[in-house]
Parts: C-alpha cells; sequence; structure tokens
C-alpha cells in the first residue's frame, strides 16, 4: 500500500513540475517580489533604518526577506488546486485506481521544490548585492529545514484556501496576509522601536521567531529560545492546516 502511495504522488508531482517547466514565470514571478523588496530596503530605505546592530542591512533583513518570497510561492499552490478542482481532474483521478491522499501530496512536494528554487535565486541575489555569513554547513542545514518546515506549513494553509475557494482571486487572495506578517515582526526593523500595541503583536506572532532563529544561525549567535518556539508554531501550524485540508478534501470527495 505505502509504495503504492508513493508511486502514485511521484507520478503526479511529475506531472505538476511538468507544468511549472512548462511556464518557469511563476519562479520567476515568486522571485521578483522579494527581490525588489531587497533593493528598495537596501538602498533606499537602508540608510535610515537603525538595527541596534553592527550587521549590514542586507544581513540583518535577508530572514524575512525569504520569508516573504515563500509567502508569495505558496499562493501558486492554491491556484493550481483550484483549476485542478474546478476542471474536474479530481473526479477523473476518482475513477482511476489512484491513491487519494497522493493528489494532495503531489501539489505540497511541487509547492516545496518551486519555493526552494525561488530561494535559492533570492539568496543568489543577496550575495551579488553583499549579503556575508560564515555560517558553518550543519547552520545552513538547519536554515534550510527550518524554510522547509515553514514552506510546508504554508503550502498546506494554501491547500485550504484552494479547496475551500469559490473564485481564482479567492484562492491565492489568502497569501496577502501572509505576505504582510514579516513586516509587522522583527525582519526589518527592532521590535522595540514600534509602539506598544504594535511591539506586543510583533513579538509573539510565529514569524519574529522563525527571522530571529535564522538571522542567529547565519550570524553564527546562539539561538536561545527562539529555535524552540519557531519549530512549536510552525509544526503547530503544519499539523492544525493538515488536518483541515484533509478534512476539506474527504468531504469533497464524498
Amino acid at each position: 500500500m505505502t509504495t503504492h502511495v508513493l508511486g502514485d504522488t511521484r507520478v503526479l508531482t511529475g506531472r505538476s513540475l511538468t507544468h511549472i517547466l512548462r511556464s518557469p514565470d511563476t519562479i520567476i514571478t515568486t522571485a521578483v517580489t522579494p527581490i525588489a523588496l531587497m533593493l528598495l530596503f537596501v538602498y533606499v530605505l537602508g540608510g535610515a533604518i537603525n538595527t541596534g546592530t553592527d550587521q549590514s542591512y542586507i544581513d540583518y533583513m535577508l530572514p524575512g526577506i525569504l520569508l516573504i518570497t515563500v509567502a508569495s510561492g505558496v499562493a501558486y499552490t492554491a491556484y493550481r488546486l483550484f483549476l485542478d478542482l474546478q476542471g474536474g481532474i479530481f473526479e477523473r483521478f476518482q475513477s482511476m485506481p489512484i491513491s487519494r491522499s497522493s493528489v494532495l501530496w503531489a501539489h505540497v512536494l511541487t509547492s516545496l521544490v518551486a519555493n526552494l528554487t525561488s530561494l535559492a535565486i533570492v539568496v543568489g541575489v543577496a550575495f551579488i548585492m553583499g549579503f556575508r555569513t560564515g555560517a558553518s554547513v550543519t547552520a545552513w542545514l538547519a536554515v534550510v529545514g527550518i524554510l522547509v518546515l515553514f514552506t510546508l506549513a504554508l503550502t498546506w494553509l494554501a491547500v485550504v484556501a484552494g479547496l475551500s475557494a469559490k473564485t481564482v482571486d479567492g484562492a491565492s487572495a489568502f497569501s496577502y496576509p501572509l505576505i504582510f506578517l514579516p513586516f509587522i515582526s522583527s525582519a526589518f526593523v527592532p521590535t522595540e522601536s514600534m509602539p506598544g500595541p504594535v511591539a506586543w503583536f510583533a513579538e509573539n506572532q510565529p514569524v519574529t521567531s522563525v527571522v530571529n532563529t535564522i538571522r542567529a544561525l547565519f550570524a553564527e549567535q546562539p539561538v536561545g529560545a527562539d529555535i524552540w518556539i519557531a519549530l512549536a508554531w510552525l509544526i503547530g501550524i503544519l499539523l492544525v492546516a493538515y488536518a483541515w485540508a484533509v478534512a476539506i478534501y474527504r468531504r469533497k470527495l464524498s
């Protein structure tokens, strides 16, 4: 049974990846927005922002840009899933000896591959703009692991949106608040510089702990409790979103 599920997932993931390869503008568009934000903040606004550290501003803000990249990319997962649902492909799959769960996992794995590609492009541009890090291989692996977990958590939220949406615009609109969250966090300015209620929200929302963890790993500094808070948030969101998506999916097919 496990082999059957893995085989179906592999085939369907290949189908989704083929669509992306035929239309690479998806990945390019996902990378353009965060790169434009990097250019804006580093070359226009960065000189006026006091981070309270001796880091260059590109080093300080890159973790937040990486999260925005993922938040932008998962919108396409909701969009593609919605189109499959409206196009009747799910009904066709139901009539075939295909594992039901493989349909969703194919979209999730496609999102993971596409977003990791976009992240690699953004990091490459960041190096060109002056980003530097002495992070060890272990620290880099930890950063990649956190970004993978972040991508999976947001992708399953995208699956919920894609299955629940009534229109194409509604399927992708859910990502707007996710893109906005890093701006109310420690991603671009220290939370201490924000007004009281805003600072409280920024310090206690999940993006701040994720940003602080990645920033510390890049800077070769102790991550402290931030990594455990970040993991708790991401695993919690992932489990809730997964259960929610599966429940909606089963209801759609019943």
